[in-house]
């Protein structure tokens, strides 16, 4: 990680699927990049217009199931609506979420996203920041 960018992800080597490594100074925000990580791991290119809302509440037992509620809900709004979100705002407590996202209807992508796995999946807080890995099944 590149201690000058407080928030980020990058796509990390992986044998057989695709891994990303994902930080921010807020839980909100690791879900924001983690979100944006999955979809420039799947090389999704947005259209310009038309843009749409969609609204997300979400329940989970941890932090860690709750990310991956949220990312497969986003995986679901790809495959069967073809629609991906850049601008996220979030109510996060108690592994509970309310999420609003904004988006477009996907222009292109490149690979196909199967799954969100728990594989190597702990939300971490180290100084100040929240990091986690996340495989996705490609």
């Amino acid at each position: 990680m590149d201690n000058k960018q407080l928030a980020g992800f990058r796509e990390c080597e992986h044998t057989a699927d695709g891994e990303i490594e994902v930080w921010a100074e807020s839980l909100e925000g690791l879900f924001a990049y983690s979100a944006k990580g999955m979809y420039a791991l799947g090389g999704v290119e947005l259209s310009p217009e038309p843009r749409s809302t969609q609204e997300l509440q979400l329940s989970a037992v941890d932090n860690e199931a709750l990310l991956v509620n949220f990312l497969d809900e986003l995986l679901f709004l790809w495959e069967q609506h073809h629609l991906a979100f850049d601008c996220f705002e979030f109510e996060l407590e108690d592994q509970h979420l309310k999420a609003k996202a904004e988006g477009a209807p996907i222009k292109t992508a490149v690979r196909q996203i199967k799954a969100i796995t728990y594989h190597r999946l702990k939300i971490e807080y180290r100084e100040g920041i929240y990091y986690t890995h996340l495989v996705f099944d490609l």
